[in-house]
Parts: C-alpha cells; structure tokens; sequence
C-alpha cells in the first residue's frame, strides 16, 4: 500500500475492526453476495424505461456515503453523475473545499505535466476530482463489465501488472487522457438542468479508488465518486490490499446500486491477468450502509453548484438509449447491425455519415458519404461477430464505438451498438484523428507550427517552472526514426505510435530510455500524470480550464484541445494506446478509423478488417495502408515497429484463426 493512502489508516483501525456490513464467510466475493442480488443474464439488452437514477436514488446513494464518511471521521466530497456523465450531485461534508494534489507518490518526486499540482485550498478541487471519479465509473462500465476507478489505475501503469518490471504498458495506457474538458466531441453542462451526452471530465479518467459503476437491474445507470484524503492518485501496488478512505466511501455508496458480482473486474482477465475492482467489500466496512439514516440533499448545506457542471441542484439521470441521454438507435441504414448514434439536445444526428471536407486538396480521393457508411457497416459487423475480452457472460460479442474522420479532423461518421462503454465514443475519435495526423506528410509541421509552449506552472499558477517546445518531441523521433520522421508518408497506425510513446523503448523494458514522443522515467520526468507529447499537446488547455472549473474566475477553454493552425486535427486531444488504422485509397492518405470499447487487439481487428471488407465491396482503391507504407517496415534499434495484432481465435461462431494474416 503507498504511503499518502495509509495517512489516516491509524485513525481507522480501530473503527474497521467493527465491520458490520457483511456475513462472516472469509471469501470477499462471498461477502458481498450475501448483499447482492444474484446478477441477471443481461447480454447488453437489458436497458429499459427504468434504466436512470431517481431523485430518491441520489439521495440514497450520497446518504450511504455520508454514514460512512462520519463514521471514519473524514469530511468527503461526493459526486454522482448518470450514465452519460450529466451531474446530478455534488456533496461536500466539509465547510470548504480542501487542496488537492495531484501526484504519483508522496511526497512527490515528479514535478512535470501535471504530477505536482496542488488545487489551492477554498476552491472546488476536490468537487473536479470526485466528479472526475464519478464519470469514470460509468464510462468504464456496461452490461457486460463493471469496471471502478481501481480497474483504471491497474490498467494505465508503466508495466502491466504494476511493480512487474519488464512487462509492457498497461493495455489502455493513455486512457486517462480522454474524455478532455477541451474536447470538441464531449457535451458541456448548458447552465441548467441536463443535456445530452457523452459529457466531459475536467481532469479526464481517473486512476485513484474511489469511483464506481452505480447499476439497477444489471445495467450501468451512472456513477460515485469520492475524495476524502486530498490526494488525487493512483495505486502503484496491486498485489496487497488498500484501506482506502475514499474507496470505502464510495464502495458504501453503491449499495443497492452495486454492479453484479459477475460482471465485476475481478471476474475478467486480460492477458491472463485477474483485474481489480475493490480492495473493500462490505464486510469491510465501519457501518452497515444499509443502517444509513435518510438525508435530503436538496435540504442540506452540502449540496454545491460546481462551474461548469452543475448548478447546484439535484436531479435525476437521463434513460440511456433514449433521446435525452443523446444515444439512440441508428436511422434504417443501419438495420440488422444493432447500430446506435450521437443526437443533439433536438435529437438530430450530430455526427451523419458525410463527404469528406478535404475535396479541395483529394479531389476525387476524398471519402464520400457511402463510402464512409460502407466501412462503418463492415466495421461493425466484424465487431457484432468478434469474442469480446473484457466482457461477460463469456462468448458475448464486442461492444465499440466507431468513428471515421477525413484528412481535416472532421468527424464524417460514427455508429456505436447499444451496450458499448460511453468511454469509447470520446476515445475512438482521438483515435481516427491520431493514426490520420501522425501518417500525414505534415504530421512533423503540424506539431513545430504550434508556437506556443506546454507552460508548467509553479503552485501560484503564475510563474512559469518549465516550458516544454512540442517541436522537440519530434526532433527525438526523427533521431530514432530517420531524419524524414512524419514528413515521409509513412503509415502508422495507433499500435506503431504507441510503440514510440511508451516510457521504456522497447515497451516495458526497465533498463531501456523512454520512447522519443514520452518523458524520461530515469530522470523523474514521467508519470501517469506527465506522459510526453500525449499530455503536453492538450496542457495548456487542461490546466486553464480546471483552473476555471476550480474558482469560478476567466473563461473557459474553447473546444479544441490544441493551439495549432488546424486545431480541428487533433481537436479533442491525442490517443496512444492501440486501436486504430489510417484510410488509404491505393497510396494517398484519404482519413482515420478509431474503434474502442472492448480489449485492444480486438478493436484493432475490428478496424484492419472492416477497413479492409469495405475497400473489397467498394472495389475503389479503398483500404488499408499498402504494406510497403506500414510503420511495421521500420526496424529502429533494431526493434520492429508494430502496425496490428490481431487475436488469434478471435470470432464466437467460427474457429478461423491469423485473420489478420496476409492483408
């Protein structure tokens, strides 16, 4: 267990030794059962009219929180949010908002990005973290897996597990920079009331326990979350087990609207290794959340209005899959693939299947608007027949959204299916954009036009502790790579930049320096929290808005993530972890193909092998990078790039294996 998350354990030792919560069975699955009812067979259809969070749900859940927080003696900040990121609650104990560090160890050792900021005192840090907390619970979510903040923070690591040193990056290494309070394609809160979604977080996903799934009837109706300790972190140490104030909080909080045991992370593997959910159960606890006496939350002095998210009122969630949640069945183009899409607060499309914008520089190589619908369908199917990995019952199929954009950044098409976890639908578009821009000839110019720097800012938030000239990342790229790095048509895809963007190259080699796009890890440059050109693209604008979000004071960032002259390209920030492939018509680059949702080489198939279906319908030169181009062709330092990987066995009525093999 780290140190910052033992500062109040002394304090609850005595209180924890009166567990009342659960039965006495030595099995913590066991003991959480006896209060959870048995999980429905919910396969991604069990939604319904009744899948949201009432008015009495809300009030329910901070009230769980509040016992328990009482209990421990702790004054907790609590969020609660729907399944589409929409705040129906902020709840602080406490008489004002305490600092808040975010940092990777204490004390800290990193000052770099964003490792090292500390929130001041008497602002709504602490409201930014919970809710933060919050979304990332429910967007990690579905029917098929619960997955907390806990899960995050094992999945984004340096090595995978964390502490298992040469051992590749976790398999969504670079998550936590989703999601961005700058991005283009995530709602904001309108003032009032609640609007469409998928919405922003203002410190994206979280990696620190104490953020959960909130479920009724087996489906993922939002989320909690809960800061009590002042550190925004992440647990470096998955082979014990934590007393994390937080956690125990948040993990009260969700009885009644816990995720079925079946569904949980600790129930699912990933490279043959047991995901984490929680290091509590309710058993653990120090009161019985179930004894939690009622409190009205619109009646008390907690309830807080949050800039930029809430405005101080409590209310109920919207339904997911219907309109007011901005997720609804696709139009009859679509029929028979189980497809859903974006709406606006009208609930019109907000992303239609288009022509490409970029007609003036492609000419007749620009996508046009059924090429695009043809591989959104082909896409699809592959994923509508491909074995999920990280779902449950076993032999479920993937649950992913899918988006195409042109050489511009400009969004031409996305379609989901019903279940897949809202997460997905932010990240699959960084994804399009990122393997688009790094394979263009001026991926190189686009990084050395934006002039101005990534300014580290001291704790005042005035003084400048280090500017970072973005220019210099691919200086280092081109050192490894050869002097024509990103100016030479080279085709990466989202694997092959994620191989140059790890904190080890090769990746999870402990004794190797970093990747020429990532900070230096022997030099105490890098962190979760400061993760090179992915971070320092988009910091300014993070940093601004949460200073925003946090005092109430200025203005708030535009939606674009970046300073560029073409900010539309990466406007919603840069994605690194695999999947997503360029879109050529013979050798010209015509756009990007994100998916994301389930496991990462499944989503990969999923785009190299619709891509290439569609291109074989289509018959107009459409499809994959041609071989030659791929980043595979490089051998730096002797270490292959990688362009995909594809599971071996990777369909659920089909033993067909290497199906990547050959295209």
């Amino acid at each position: 267990m780290t140190a910052f998350k033992s500062i109040k354990l002394g304090l609850m030792i005595a209180l924890l030794s009166a567990c009342g919560g659960g039965g006495g069975s030595s099995d913590p699955l066991a003991r959480d059962q006896n209060q959870t009812v048995a999980p429905p067979s919910c396969d991604g259809r069990c939604v319904g009219v009744n899948s949201f969070l009432t008015v009495d749900d809300v009030n329910r859940v901070v009230g769980q929180a509040v016992d328990q927080a009482n209990a421990l003696q702790l004054n907790a900040t609590i969020a609660v949010v729907d399944r589409v990121g929409n705040v129906l609650a902020v709840f602080r104990m406490g008489p004002f908002g305490n600092a808040i560090e975010i940092t990777s160890s204490v004390p800290n050792t990193v000052r770099s990005g964003l490792d090292g900021v500390v929130i001041p005192q008497g602002t709504d840090g602490d409201a930014l973290a919970a809710i933060a907390k919050a979304i990332t619970g429910a967007y990690l979510s579905s029917e098929g897996n619960a997955f907390s903040s806990r899960t995050a923070s094992q999945i984004i690591q340096e090595h995978f597990n964390p502490k298992e040193t040469d051992q590749p990056a976790g398999p969504l290494y670079g998550v936590q920079f989703s999601q961005l309070p700058c991005s283009d394609f995530s709602n904001r809160f309108t003032g009032t009331g609640l609007s469409v979604g998928p919405h922003r977080s203002p410190l994206g996903l979280a990696a620190d326990p104490g953020g959960f799934p909130l479920y009724k009837d087996g489906t993922p109706v939002g989320g909690v979350g809960v800061i009590a300790d002042n550190i925004y972190s992440l647990d470096k140490d998955v082979q014990d087990e934590d007393r994390d104030p937080d956690e125990q909080i948040a993990y009260a909080a969700t009885f009644g609207y816990e995720a079925p045991i079946e569904r949980r992370a600790d129930r699912l593997t990933v490279d043959g290794k047991t995901l984490r959910y929680a290091d509590v159960t309710y058993g653990d606890l120090s009161v019985r959340p179930q004894d939690a006496p009622p409190l009205d939350v619109s009646a008390s002095d907690g309830l807080i209005a949050v800039t930029g998210y809430s405005d101080g009122v409590l209310r109920a969630g919207t339904t997911f899959g219907q309109s007011n949640s901005g997720i609804v069945p696709a139009s009859s183009a679509f029929d028979g693939y189980d497809a859903f899409v974006f709406v606006d607060q009208a609930g019109r499309p907000r992303f239609p299947v288009v022509d490409a914008t970029d007609s003036d520089r492609l000419g007749e190589a620009s996508l046009q608007a059924e090429e695009v619908e043809e591989i959104l369908k082909a896409t699809l199917g592959i994923a509508n027949k491909t074995r999920a990995q990280i779902r449950r019952p076993l032999e479920t199929f993937g649950r992913v959204t899918i988006t195409i954009v042109d050489t511009n950044g400009a969004i031409i098409g996305v379609v989901r299916n019903l279940d897949a976890p809202v997460f997905g639908s932010d990240v699959s578009v960084q994804k399009a954009r990122t393997t688009m821009l790094m394979s263009a000839t001026d991926a190189g110019a686009f990084f050395s036009d934006i002039e101005t720097p990534a300014r580290y800012l001291e704790n005042d938030f005035v003084s400048v502790r280090q500017e970072v000239v973005l220019d210099d990342y691919i200086d280092r790229s081109k050192a490894l790579l050869g002097a024509t790095a990103f100016e030479d048509g080279i085709a990466y895809s989202i694997r092959s930049v994620s191989n140059i963007h790890r904190p080890f190259f090769p990746d999870g080699l402990s004794t190797a320096l970093s990747g020429p796009l990532n900070k230096e890890p022997s030099l105490n440059e890098w962190s979760v929290f400061s993760t090179g050109l992915q971070l320092d693209v988009s910091y300014n604008q993070i940093l601004r808005h949460v200073l925003f979000a946090a005092t109430g004071n200025g203005t708030d960032v535009a939606q674009t993530c970046n300073e560029s002259a073409q900010p539309l390209r990466l406007a919603n920030g840069l994605q690194i972890f695999a999947s997503g492939v360029p879109i050529y018509r013979g050798r010209q680059l015509v756009g990007g193909l994100g998916v994301a949702g389930d496991a990462p080489e499944q989503d990969e198939m999923m785009a190299f092998l619709g891509l290439d279906e569609a291109g074989e319908l289509l018959g107009s030169g459409l499809g994959n990078a041609p071989v030659d181009l791929r980043a595979d062709q490089l051998s730096p330092d002797g270490y292959r790039l990688r362009f995909v990987q594809c599971p071996q066995n990777p369909f659920v009525s089909s033993d067909e294996e290497n199906v990547c093999e050959g295209i």
